[in-house]
């Protein structure tokens, strides 16, 4: 049996965050270890959501728990190869925040329902609608695979009032580069 992988969060501004994931080719015991991992990240950072680009992988992986609980794993949702055929419903704006941009929240308007096609773990396509809080989930993490980020939904406003967090975490990354860390 294979050793579980071991992820932390990629934070911005760290390049991967702006590429366009790749297709997933191989399901396979790989893809989901990853998964797994995935999941582990997310709860121990108390986030409802993480896309692959967010673990520094360029892979169309997306996982999601709308109640952010290792307990209702039955609400997992994971997405792999995902496409977003359809977004439709009320425009609503929510504060999301994002694991890549740690203390920082902002309103986003975003459609309150999406019809996805994604594979699941063995590569069997499907469509599926979504709606209220685990459509704005799916979105959030859908634009990080297009290297979309929480600072470009952002209001100008916003954008100001989190001014000296987004330097700090520039500076964080510079910092980081120079010594040589990932």
């Amino acid at each position: 049996m294979s050793q579980p992988l071991t992820f932390q969060l990629t934070l911005y501004p760290h390049p991967v965050l702006r590429k366009v994931a790749e297709p997933v080719r191989a399901f396979d015991a790989q893809l989901a270890s990853t998964v797994k991992s995935m999941l582990e990240l997310m709860y121990e950072s108390r986030g409802v959501g993480l896309a692959a680009p967010q673990v520094g992988l360029k892979q169309r992986v997306l996982v999601l728990n709308d109640s952010g609980e290792r307990a209702n794993s039955d609400r997992e949702i994971v997405l792999v190869n995902p496409t977003i055929v359809e977004r439709f419903g009320q425009p609503t704006v929510y504060e999301e925040g994002c694991l890549s941009f740690p203390g920082i929240y902002a309103e986003v308007t975003r459609p309150d329902r999406v019809k996805v096609r994604a594979c699941d773990l063995n590569g069997v396509e499907s469509e599926r609608e979504y709606e209220g809080f685990v459509a704005r989930i799916v979105q959030h993490e859908y634009d990080h695979l297009e290297g979309v980020l929480l600072v470009d939904r952002m209001s100008a406003a916003d954008r100001l009032r989190h001014k000296v967090a987004l330097e700090e975490l520039k500076h964080r990354y510079r910092r980081e580069q120079s010594s040589g860390a990932r």
